[in-house]
Order: structure tokens, then sequence, then C-alpha cells
């Protein structure tokens, strides 16, 4: 087990500190409040794809604003990178959407699987961490892996721009080493109506069951499912303490299907997921490579569509800083 920390050179700097268990989990922390815990050597069932998520996130007010494993889906975990529809494969969890069928489990839950870190660090900037992964099918009776279709390369940061905001941006970099084309699709690709999920999904605490889908000009429910927008986000109450808290998540401008339809749901539960895929195929033949990169604005307190705009913002500006960064 490891940590390191370091302090910003700028006097108004947050103290953020990455702590590292090894072979399990990378956690952040800010002044001493932790923010997320990255899980990237998951213990899941096949059944669930196991692949690397964000939880638990906690606001810098220390308000818990993920869910882990719900019954409803045991495959949804805080914020986690999942693809449902993966040319024939499955890296969302759970069963399939077959169009005149339904529902159906089938044998093609794949897995995303921890190879190697490229770096791990923090300094003034903020923290920064990248790992390599392999996406294997899921393993056929005898095997205990399966074979390897996508190489990726993750990378993801955290700054806390503001005494009651922190960032958290999340780029990803997929290789078809397949033979095969993996068009990534939907269940909405395969047939069923507004149902595009996929991509970087957030589930959102019980408590914000029923709260409000924030997008621009908007402040309402599940209406905006299915429409395109530069960001959407979600505001919601906390049972224990009754604070509210708010999340918004924002697509970057170089991403495929800029701007993103979007998966949104807070009648059942709380969900926000810009998804590229969501009523059409992005292509992905052998040897191709495609990149998406998102960020995630994390706020104490509640938010109207002009609050949304402003974190928004402080997400563009993270992205853009990011950006700078990695090609400095």
């Amino acid at each position: 087990m490891s940590a390191t920390d370091h302090q910003g050179s700028d006097a108004t700097a947050r103290h953020l500190t990455v702590r590292h268990d090894l072979d399990r989990s990378v956690q952040v922390s800010c002044d001493g409040q932790p923010l997320l815990t990255y899980v990237y050597e998951p213990d899941d069932v096949q059944l669930e794809s196991p692949r690397p998520y964000f939880h638990p996130l906690h606001t810098l007010g220390g308000d818990l604003v993920s869910l882990f494993r719900p019954h409803d889906h045991v495959w949804h975990k805080g914020i986690a990178w999942s693809l449902p529809n993966v040319g024939p494969h499955n890296f969302w969890g759970g069963p399939n959407y077959v169009h005149g069928q339904g529902y159906v489990q089938l044998d093609n839950d794949g897995s995303m699987d921890h190879e190697r870190f490229t770096a791990l660090e923090v300094d003034q900037d903020g923290v920064h961490v990248a790992h390599d992964l392999v996406w294997h099918t899921q393993p056929t009776e005898g095997r205990e892996v399966g074979t390897a279709v996508v190489v990726e390369q993750r990378a993801f940061g955290v700054t806390a721009p503001t005494e009651d905001v922190w960032v958290l941006t999340f780029s990803s970099t997929l290789r078809n080493v397949s033979e095969e084309d993996l068009d990534i699709g939907s269940p909405t690709t395969k047939g069923r109506e507004n149902a595009g999920y996929g991509g970087l999904f957030w589930r959102g605490p019980r408590s914000f069951t029923g709260g409000t889908i924030l997008a621009p000009g908007h402040a309402g429910g599940e209406e905006v499912r299915g429409t395109t927008a530069e960001w959407m986000g979600f505001t919601g109450q906390h049972d224990e303490t009754a604070r509210h808290s708010t999340l918004v998540m924002v697509d970057d401008t170089a991403n495929p299907q800029h701007p993103p339809q979007w998966f949104m749901r807070n009648e059942w539960f709380a969900g926000v997921n810009p998804a590229p895929f969501f009523s059409e195929e992005v292509p992905f033949p052998p040897h191709a490579e495609l990149t998406f990169r998102y960020a995630v604005v994390i706020a104490d307190g509640a938010a109207d569509p002009e609050r949304g705009e402003e974190l928004a913002g402080l997400g563009r500006a993270a992205l853009a800083a990011w950006s700078a960064g990695r090609e400095g």
C-alpha cells in the first residue's frame, strides 16, 4: 500500500491527496475530505461485466453522490465507462436487449481488465492518473480469460477550482485489436425505443429519485431523454443531512457524435449518461481508434439551469486545461 500527496503552490489551491491501495484502488481526497475511490481491480462476477468504476463519490462538503450495485441493476456502479453493445459483446453487464424477445441473458458479458499504470501523480495542476486496459470477451468453458478484442488507454484527473466544486476529467482511447467490426451501439440501435444508454454512466443516490434533471434552458424530468446538448446534469437532495448536491457532465467537442444524445433518468432512479451511441452506431472496424473525453462537475448545493451552465463552464475549463497539459 502506498500514498502520495502534494500541496498546490498557489495560496488559494486546495490540498489534494492520492492514496494507492495496491492491486485494488486509487483514492483522491481534498483537504482531508474523500472525493472519489477508483476501483481498478474489481471483484465482480462475470455477469456484471467486471470493469473499473468510481465509487464512492463525495462532494467537498462530504455528501455521498453515487450508488453501488443497486438491487434493480446490480451492474450499475457509481460512475463507470460501460458499453452494452460492442459488436456482439456486452461491456455493461447483465442481459442484452434482443428485438422481439426483450432482455435476454447471453454468454457475452466481457470484462475491462487493468494491465499497468502509466501515471499516478499529484502536482500544482491537480491529480493525474492513467493506465492501460485490455477488454476480454466472456471466457468460454475451460478458459479463465476470454479473447482480447479492445485495448484501452484511460486517464482521469481531479481538480478543485472552488471551495464547493470539484471536477473529474475522464479520457478513454479505444483500439480494436480483433479482426471483426465492433461497431458500438445501444438497446435503441437494436430496436428498443428511447433506451440508448451506453458510455460514461452515473447512478445517483436513492434519495435523488424524483430529483431535477438539468440541461441548457431546462429544469425538469425525463422529457429531455434522447435530445442533444453539450452538457446535462442532475440536482437532488440527500437523506440525513437534507442538503442538496448537483452533478453536471460535459461532452468534449472533439468526441464522436458531439453533441451527443443523452440518456437521463429521474423517475425510477437518478442517472446521467452522455450517449454517443444512443440511436446510431459508431463504426469501430479492426485496427481503428476512438477517443472520448468528458468532465464531471460535482458541486455542493442545488442548481437551476443558470447555475448548471456555470458548472458546465468549469467543466469546459478543466477539459481545456487537461488537453493543454497533456499536449505540453
